[in-house]
Formats: C-alpha cells, structure tokens, sequence
C-alpha cells in the first residue's frame, strides 16, 4: 500500500472513531435566572442539517490546514518509529547478541527481555503517534468544519443580525458559515474576522470570495486583548479553537495565563450589544470560561457535552448579554458529562 492509499485509510478509520462523539454533540441546558433563551431554536439540537455537510477533502481544497508542520512532525516520527519497530523484529537475534556483547547481560533471557521490550515500545509509539496524526488533521479540517455549522446553529434567528465578529477567524471557516448564514436569511448584515496576522487576514478574505459570500465578510488585524471596536457594537460574536492560545508565551497553566484568556472573554462580553449572542468553542479551559461569564452575569449560559478534538477535550459555551444590568449573582447549574 503507498503512503496516500495509507492515509486514506488512517482517515477512514479516525472518522469512525469520532462520529460517535460527535453524534452526541448537543448543548446540555443550564438553568441561569433570569433567562428567556433567546438563543434556544437551533441551538438544542446544534446539528447541521444535511446541506451543510460536505467532503472533508472539499473543504482543504478551499482552505488547507493551519500548522501543517504539526502533521508533519507527528507522521516523521510515527513513520521512525514504524521503521525501528520492524528493524527490531527482522533482525532480533542480531540485537539480541549485541545486548548482550555490550550491556553484559551474559544470558539468562535478559538480552532478549531488553529488544522485545524496545520493540513493543516503539510499535506502541507508532500506532499512538498515527492515531494522534489522523485525530489532528480531522480536527483542523472535517471537524473544524462540522463544529463551525453547530456554532451558527446556535443562533436562532440570523435576518436580524447586523453586525457580527468572529475572534481568531483564521483560514475562515467558521467566519464563512456566519457570512452564509447571513447571506441564506437574506440580511444586510456583515461579519468582521479578527486575526492577529495580516497575511492570514488576507487569506481568510480569498477564502470568503471562493467561498461567494466575500460581500458579507471583512477582515481586520488586531489585538483580541484590547478590541478596536466600541462597546455594545456586535450582535453575535463567535470564536473557535483560539481563545485557548493567548497568553500560551506565559505557558497554558500559568495564572498570567489565565489571567489573559479572561481578558478575552471579558473584551468578548464588551463589544456584544445587550441581548446579543455569544458562542465559543474552545480546548480545556471551559470550566473556567463558565465560571467567568457567570461572574460578568451572563445569561442563557449553555455548555456542549464533550468532543474530542486535537487529541484534547473540548466544549462549545454559548451566552446571551443581559439587556439590563443584573445586580446579584445569577444562578448557574452546570450538568457537566465529560
């Protein structure tokens, strides 16, 4: 079998392995009070309908696949592994000799013991690092795509939207599912994508245009700690897969860290007009996006069940601005199911 008849099959394999987990992907309702679940509509199911689907290969076709070097890195070293693994079974006894000529383990079955065990590892780290290779390009690509149509989902009604702004909008695919959302509900409106690049802003733009929805879609470089955008401006503001990666130069479980990524949510929940709709789907840090929004009194709070992505847990967390300013702390059940 050649090397591409050999990652189709990884990819075969690695799409049964997730379309479990993302069959059961529906958002889990948190009672928050006071609440009227403007949001509610498609967001219980969060399913995209059949339309939406599409072939994972149309989709890199239009938008290829952020940190590719990652892929790269895990397939060289699985491919090593492979290859020292079957080296160890084919010549075996030859090792075995050596282990014992030189670490003078003088019989005993220690030798032997010392190359079956190396072998098993190395063949135990290939399989884990294919199986991590297929899971990270499904994620950045078939994934990606299919949690971007769950997102929109999110938003019952998409006629009244005027403004929207996508934070971290990278390549584009979630920033063009809301520009084709706009676009099918007939709405003047426009999306903004945020990037903190401006050669990927540029990039998202030609994606918008192959896409045919360039008319709805504008791309700004900025910092997503200190938005250039005044407050109560956005209708709905979305991110995917991002929010997790500012402050990553202070290292991912450092307080400042932290402290960096709330400033996000925070800026998030600024730029939102009061009733507007926020939807994040991020890695590892949710329960401490809950726990944030529910300080800044948001409303509506609703949290996915788990997905894996990226090798890593992951949820969507959706929000509705308050339209007045609530004193007290708002109740908040999370029914979490991990």
């Amino acid at each position: 079998m050649d090397l591409a008849g050999f990652e189709q099959l990884l990819i075969w394999f690695q799409l049964l392995v997730t379309q479990r987990q993302l069959s059961i992907l529906s958002p889990m309702s948190l009672t928050v009070k006071p609440a009227h679940h403007r949001h509610s509509g498609g967001a219980r199911s969060g399913k995209p309908t059949s339309s939406t689907k599409r072939d994972w290969t149309q989709i890199y076709a239009i938008y290829g696949m952020e940190q590719w070097q990652t892929l790269l890195f895990l397939l060289f070293h699985a491919f090593l592994f492979s290859a020292l693994s079957v080296l160890f079974l084919l010549y075996f006894h030859p090792i075995c000799h050596f282990i014992d000529a030189y670490f003078l383990f003088h019989g005993g079955g220690g030798a032997r013991f010392a190359a079956g065990f190396t072998g098993c590892v190395m063949a135990l780290s290939a399989l884990c690092l294919f199986f991590a290779a297929g899971n990270f390009l499904y994620s950045s690509v078939g994934l990606r795509h299919e949690m971007a149509q769950r997102m929109v989902n999110y938003v019952n009604d998409w006629s009244s939207v005027k403004v929207a702004l996508d934070i971290g909008c990278g390549r584009g695919i979630l920033l063009n599912a809301v520009a084709t959302q706009l676009k099918k509900t007939g709405s003047s409106g426009r999306v903004v994508g945020l990037d903190r690049s401006k050669r990927t802003t540029l990039s998202t733009l030609r994606t918008a245009n192959m896409e045919g929805v360039g008319e709805y879609v504008t791309c700004r470089e900025g910092d997503v700690r200190s938005l250039p955008f005044g407050d109560n401006y956005f209708d709905v503001v979305v991110s995917a897969v991002f929010v997790h990666t500012v402050g990553k130069e202070y290292g991912h479980k450092t307080v400042e860290a932290a402290a960096e990524r709330m400033r996000v949510l925070g800026e998030m929940v600024r730029v939102l007009k009061p009733g507007g709709i926020g939807v994040v789907w991020d890695l590892v840090h949710v329960p401490e996006y809950v726990r944030r929004l529910q300080e800044l009194k948001m409303e509506d709070i609703m949290v996915s069940e788990r997905v894996t992505a990226f090798m890593v847990s992951s949820h969507i967390v959706s929000f509705r601005k308050p339209s007045q300013h609530i004193v007290g702390l708002s109740e908040v059940r999370l029914d979490w199911r991990c």
